[in-house]
C-alpha cells in the first residue's frame, strides 16, 4: 500500500471516469470498491465526483459532454500522468507524432491538464499539480493498482512513451505473447501488449487495474450490480490473478488481485 501526496513525473497518478450515468457510476462503483463519495460543485447543474478510499481520493468521474456525445464518445476510463511541465510535454509529445485533443489549461487551483491521443490512437492527459496532486492511495485494495497500454503498434507506441515520459521499456516473453513493462527508475510505471486477434475492433486504449483482495468474489459482485464480464478471472503466475470488467453503462476496467 502506498499513500502518497506527491507524485514523480512519469507517474499514473488519476484515473477519471466520464460517463452517460453519473450517478449510476457513482452507485455502481461505491457498491463495488467500498468507496465513499464526494461532490464537487461545477456550475449550477453538474458536479465533479471525487471517489475516496480510507479517506484519501483514488478517483473521479464526471459527465459525457453533449460535444462528445455528438462525436460518438463511448463512456471510458482516462488515465492521467504526473509531469513537471503540462506545456512542455504538450510540445515533446506533438513532435514525437501526438495528436492533441484539449488544452493545456488550468483547472483552477488545482493543476494544469491537456489530454493527447498517441500515433496509436490510445488517449491519455497529463497533469502538472498545483493543489491537487492526483491520487492519494495507490497499490491498495480500491485504490489504482497499474495502468495498462493495448495497442496496435507494440514498437511504434514503446518509442513514444520512452521518449516522451522518464521510462524505460523492458520486454518479458509470456505465452503466446510478449509483454512490456515500462519502468521509472526501478519502479514500474506502467505495462503495454499487443491487441490479440480475438479484440478486433477494439481501438488502442489505457487500461486501469483497480487493487480487490478476492478477484473472483469481485466479479461476481460486479455482475450482480448489472456491470459485465469482458474477461473472465485468470491467472499470472507469481503475480496475481486479474479480471476485466465493464461498468453498466460500458466503460471498461481491471481488477486485480495480488499473488
Amino acid at each position: 500500500m502506498t499513500q502518497k501526496m506527491t507524485h514523480a513525473p512519469g507517474t499514473f497518478s488519476w484515473p477519471e471516469l466520464s460517463t452517460s450515468s453519473q450517478s449510476g457510476a457513482e452507485t455502481f462503483y461505491a457498491a463495488l470498491f467500498g468507496w465513499t463519495i464526494e461532490k464537487t460543485p461545477m456550475g449550477p447543474d453538474a458536479h465533479y465526483t471525487i471517489f475516496q478510499k480510507d479517506g484519501a481520493a483514488v478517483a473521479a468521474a464526471s459527465t459525457l459532454q453533449p460535444d462528445q456525445v455528438k462525436q460518438g464518445v463511448p463512456p471510458n476510463w482516462l488515465s492521467y500522468v504526473s509531469v513537471a511541465s503540462v506545456d512542455a510535454s504538450v510540445e515533446k509529445a506533438k513532435s514525437l507524432g501526438a495528436t492533441l485533443c484539449a488544452g493545456p489549461f488550468d483547472v483552477m487551483e488545482h493543476g494544469r491538464m491537456a489530454v493527447l491521443m498517441d500515433p496509436q490512437g490510445a488517449a491519455f492527459a497529463l497533469w502538472q499539480a498545483k493543489n491537487h496532486q492526483g491520487a492519494g492511495l495507490l497499490d491498495a485494495p480500491g485504490a489504482l493498482t497499474w495502468t495498462e497500454l493495448v495497442t496496435s503498434d507494440t514498437k511504434k507506441a514503446g518509442e513514444f512513451y520512452t521518449g516522451l515520459f522518464p521510462w524505460k521499456s523492458e520486454v518479458k516473453p509470456m505465452p503466446g505473447m510478449e509483454y512490456t513493462i515500462f519502468k521509472r527508475g526501478d519502479a514500474s510505471a506502467g505495462g503495454m501488449m499487443a491487441l490479440l486477434p480475438e479484440m478486433k475492433g477494439v481501438p488502442p486504449h489505457w487500461m486501469p487495474y483497480f487493487g480487490v483482495t478476492d478477484c473472483d468474489a469481485t466479479t461476481k459482485k460486479a455482475t450482480d450490480l448489472k456491470g459485465s464480464v469482458i474477461m473472465a478471472p485468470h491467472d499470472i503466475p507469481g503475480v496475481g490473478r486479474f479480471a476485466i470488467l465493464k461498468d453498466p453503462q460500458g466503460a471498461a476496467f481491471a481488477i486485480f488481485q495480488v499473488a
